[in-house]
């Protein structure tokens, strides 16, 4: 019973979100009165066309950007007073981000990408070898694991950004066209890998391909332009 309602809570919710860049006759505004809500282990995608603020959207879910007016709930407390500190422990303990450009530092192996996201939690050595090394092969790269991401395919590197937004056991995984850069094949096997996160984590993804989205989703979030629409419209599924 408990966990059936633990799934239906609502880990997110955002309110009237306006996100404007620069000042007076200057001002951009790319996001205009969003409203959205997002329970826990479920699997969202976010469409729409280029330049409708998505990827804005998915930065300020994340704590990356700040909006400029409205309110980004987080399992029932407002951020509208959230100062450095606590955006930093919201980003740390909470979001595990993943992206097109994988962002894996080239020079370093496999596992010290994946062990990096831990080394400021203050996790001893030894420790955080065995969990990066225990997430590696859930994603199933533990044979490359001292490996450079260079010896890899697209697909794998992106299997190794996957690693490291886990590693810390995030309650939120962020997505940001996580298969641009891939093939039809590898880009099936990466959404595989996110649906099996999604089971018990709330993943939501950025992505121009509608055809992805309503294969893997659970839910489909359409986000207009918004010079076109001041708000977003019911979900599209």
């Amino acid at each position: 019973m408990s966990n059936a309602r633990g799934k239906s809570e609502c880990a997110l919710r955002l309110t009237d979100i306006v996100k404007t860049y620069g000042e007076g006759e200057f001002a951009v505004q790319a996001l205009k009165g969003v409203n959205c809500a997002f329970r826990k282990s479920e699997f969202v995608s976010i469409l729409g066309p280029s330049g409708c603020g998505k990827t804005t959207l998915l930065n300020i879910i994340g704590g990356l950007d700040r909006y400029t007016s409205g309110d980004l709930v987080i399992e029932g407390r407002s951020t509208k007073k959230y100062n450095d500190k606590d955006w930093d422990a919201y980003r740390n303990n909470c979001i595990g981000f993943v992206f097109q450009s994988y962002n894996l530092i080239p020079h370093q192996t496999v596992l010290a990408n994946v062990e990096l996201a831990l080394e400021l939690s203050g996790i001893n050595r030894k420790e955080r070898k065995q969990r990066a090394l225990d997430i590696l092969e859930r994603v199933g790269l533990k044979e490359q694991a001292h490996k450079k991401p260079n010896q890899l395919s697209g697909g794998q590197m992106q299997r190794v950004a996957i690693a490291r937004a886990l590693i810390n056991d995030p309650e939120i995984i962020l997505a940001d066209e996580p298969t641009g850069a891939l093939d039809t094949e590898t880009s099936l096997q990466v959404m595989d890998l996110l649906k099996e996160v999604a089971k018990d984590k709330l993943v939501i993804m950025v992505t121009h391909n509608p055809e992805l989205a309503d294969k893997y989703s659970t839910r489909i979030r359409a986000i207009p332009t918004p010079w076109k629409n001041g708000r977003t419209g019911s979900p599209s599924r």
